[in-house]
């Protein structure tokens, strides 16, 4: 494949086999250079030494000269891990002095020798990995080829093998959030953390929707954080942000939500807990009502100045001040002075009284609290509610190879036309993120998509082409014809090229993208260009009926773009005299000698009827064309003779017809509508009766026989005649 069709699958896959290049760190993708990653990694040990040894391949041109070395020092021991090369070429002449401060670097560079043992090469594969690798890469759409080469690799417990071989399955099938689970745990088994941590990257922005995976993932940093840092709490605040904001709307969402809330609960954030709810109250997920009721006891549990915020806390209490009713005015309880005792008979201001105002007042801003979310609530169940038989009719909501029914995948299509009808932007894109999913093998499910989001984004669709091209639909003509076409509109003329060339070259053989090539240049006035590819098309399929077919292509745009007749007359008939049975050819010539000045132009037409009728045609064939010629002659011949010796020819050819398909044994039982009638010839070859320029009584007829004899050639869009000519 050329340079340039490299997609994210080649991508993908040309990294997997540089995995085992790092033993050290143990990563491919994730792999950094000695002095990159600080020595903050767990692997410490092995990243220690390493640090001092970019130093010196910074300077590696001027090791020869010992001299040159020292000025270098004296800006790397302070951040010795990050300077690596620019540690060599930092300093300059402005900082001589701080050489003689710093007397121990030159010493620090004596370890450097002590890094060769990390650079042992990669352990060897697996004895039978190559077995399984092969088979696997050889019919790279084999699913169960490439389980069985994952499971090899997860027994053997070869992490190089290991990364080579799931690299490699994503490239092909990125939707398998298990299998990156499975990735992911066998990097950490490995204390590999930084790279388990790349490989939940990789797979969460492969597939954002899975709940199972950005779970698995928040586990995960939640073991290995450490929690009494308020950096680690930030990253696990901002990666549950990250995943709600992905995956939140999702109908089956709800694990993800209960699992922050509980998460915020422990450390004891309430207003957070508030904020969470506020949020998914609004979301139609399967679980909503347990969502409001979870939420209830949330505020009844809960002083209310701890769950709201000061903003809403303020409003709530002055909304209840001006809806309170003010009460009569009673005598006011008398206090003693500090030191002295009141009078008998007056009573003191009873402080249980405040108690239970307060707790009143509490009440009230709970009830008003939830009185207010109440109407939030009403309206999502009423979404949940028109949404719920759609999501009933989803039975396989993740990737697999096989096949859906038919009844879910009527359901996915009523489902997305719905929400693109009546609910959000969001939520319909949703929607088809999670419909891709199931149904990421089923072309037109792409379609729709891309051409939902042409509406509103010009550059999501185009991630969506490359998505459902580059990963899913590597070898579906359609989706790749769209998407050039897609290119083209927006103005990027070489990337629609490339496109197209890309997948000729991956599925080559092709009519409809060798034309679609072909008429790209055209439309971009490239006629050369244009020409030559039909020409090539020519000759690569010599010898078959798909050159003849090209060469009409050809001789058409010759004759209809550059108007030259006499080359593509030509074209057409260097065509027959490699495949001079071809009824088409024929039709061809004769639709472009009718195109010409007939008067000017009649004895070229009745030459190509002429090697119509001398040529091993099908009787039923020439009869046809013996017909067009009577006719030609009466409406535009200059002589009687002519036609008549025509007409005389023609009748031979009707009765020698009618002899041989009467058969002794049953002519006589042959229905009547099986004869052949002198009057209804045309309909035995619907091409001709167009080509010539008749009637188009059967137009249909052309159609069948184009499928017939040119369907195998994978050229989808039947060659109808109809599309050039108006009914007569």
């Amino acid at each position: 494949m050329r340079g340039d069709c490299v997609g994210p699958r080649d991508k993908m896959a040309a990294e997997g086999p540089e995995a085992p290049a790092s033993p050290g760190r143990g990563g491919a993708e994730g792999t950094l250079g000695p002095g990159e990653d600080g020595g903050t990694d767990p692997p410490a040990p092995v990243a220690e030494p390493l640090p001092p040894a970019p130093a010196a391949e910074g300077t590696g041109d001027a090791d020869p000269d010992p001299p040159p070395l020292p000025p270098p020092p004296p800006s790397s021991p302070p951040l010795p891990p990050p300077q690596g090369c620019n540690g060599a070429t930092s300093p300059g002449p402005e900082e001589p002095p701080a050489a003689p401060e710093e007397p121990p670097a030159p010493r620090e560079r004596e370890p450097a020798p002590p890094p060769l043992p990390p650079a042992e090469p990669a352990p060897a594969d697996p004895p039978d990995f190559e077995r399984f690798w092969r088979a696997a890469r050889d019919n790279p759409h084999d699913f169960t080829a490439w389980t069985e080469l994952l499971q090899y690799v997860e027994q053997e417990n070869h992490i190089f093998a290991a990364r080579k071989a799931f690299d490699a399955f994503f490239a092909h099938y990125p939707y398998c959030y298990g299998y990156w689970k499975k990735y992911a745990d066998m990097e950490r088994r490995f204390d590999f953390g930084k790279e388990t941590e790349e490989v939940f990257e990789r797979g969460l922005q492969s597939i954002p929707l899975s709940m199972d995976l950005w779970i698995h993932y928040i586990s995960y940093l939640q073991s290995t954080l450490d929690m009494n840092l308020p950096e680690s709490i930030q990253k696990i605040r901002g990666v549950f942000e990250s995943a709600v904001a992905a995956a939140g709307m999702d109908f089956r969402s709800d694990k993800l939500w209960e699992l922050y809330v509980e998460w915020e609960r422990e450390q004891g954030d309430l207003r957070a807990i508030t904020g969470i709810y506020d949020r998914v109250l609004s979301m139609p997920t399967q679980l909503y009502n347990h969502h409001w009721e979870k939420f209830k006891e949330h505020v009844m549990h809960n002083p209310p100045k701890d769950i709201l915020s000061p903003e809403e806390l303020l409003w709530v209490q002055s909304k209840l001040a001006t809806e309170t009713v003010p009460k009569p005015t009673e005598p006011e309880a008398t206090e003693a002075p500090p030191g002295e005792d009141l009078p008998p008979g007056v009573e003191t201001k009873p402080d249980a009284a405040d108690d239970g105002q307060e707790d009143l007042d509490q009440e009230k801003i709970r009830e008003l609290v939830i009185s207010m979310r109440q109407q939030i609530y009403t309206q999502n169940e009423a979404e949940v509610s028109k949404r719920w038989n759609f999501e009933e009719g989803i039975k396989r909501p993740y990737f697999h190879v096989k096949p859906l029914e038919r009844a879910q995948l009527k359901n996915w299509r009523d489902y997305l036309d719905y929400e693109m009808a009546a609910g959000s932007h969001e939520r319909t894109i949703v929607l088809f993120e999670r419909c891709v999913i199931a149904c990421a093998l089923y072309e037109e499910f792409w379609v729709k998509y891309t051409r939902y989001l042409e509406n509103h984004t010009v550059a999501g669709a185009r991630s969506v082409f490359q998505r459902a091209c580059g990963y899913h639909l590597p070898r579906k003509p359609n989706i790749h014809l769209l998407w050039a076409a897609f290119e083209e509109k927006q103005g990027n003329l070489e990337e629609a090229r490339r496109i197209l060339r890309c997948f000729e070259e991956v599925v080559p053989g092709l009519a409809m993208v060798r034309l679609r090539r072909v008429s790209l240049e055209r439309r971009q006035g490239n006629l050369e260009e244009a020409e030559a590819l039909l020409q090539e098309a020519m000759r690569a399929n010599e010898g078959l009926p798909l050159a003849s077919f090209y060469a009409i292509k050809l001789a058409r745009q010759v004759f209809k773009v550059q108007k030259n007749l006499i080359k593509a007359r030509k074209v057409l008939v260097e065509a027959l005299e490699k495949d001079p049975e071809n009824a088409r050819l024929y039709a061809n010539l004769l639709e472009m000698e009718f195109s010409a000045d007939v008067r000017q132009n009649e004895g070229n037409t009745m030459s190509c009827f002429e090697r119509a009728l001398s040529s091993g045609l099908p009787d039923e064939t020439k009869i046809v064309f013996s017909q067009r010629r009577v006719e030609f002659l009466e409406d535009f011949g200059s002589s009687i003779h002519s036609l008549l010796t025509a007409y005389d020819e023609h009748q031979k050819f009707l009765k020698h017809h009618a002899t041989r398909k009467r058969a002794p044994e049953n002519g006589a039982d042959e229905p009547d509508d099986k004869r052949l009638r002198p009057d209804d010839a045309g309909g035995l070859l619907g091409p001709m009766n167009l080509a010539m320029g008749g009637d188009m009584s059967n137009p249909a007829a052309y159609n069948y026989w184009y499928q017939q004899n040119y369907g195998a050639y994978s050229y989808q869009t039947p060659w109808n005649y109809s599309q050039y000519y108006s009914q007569s």
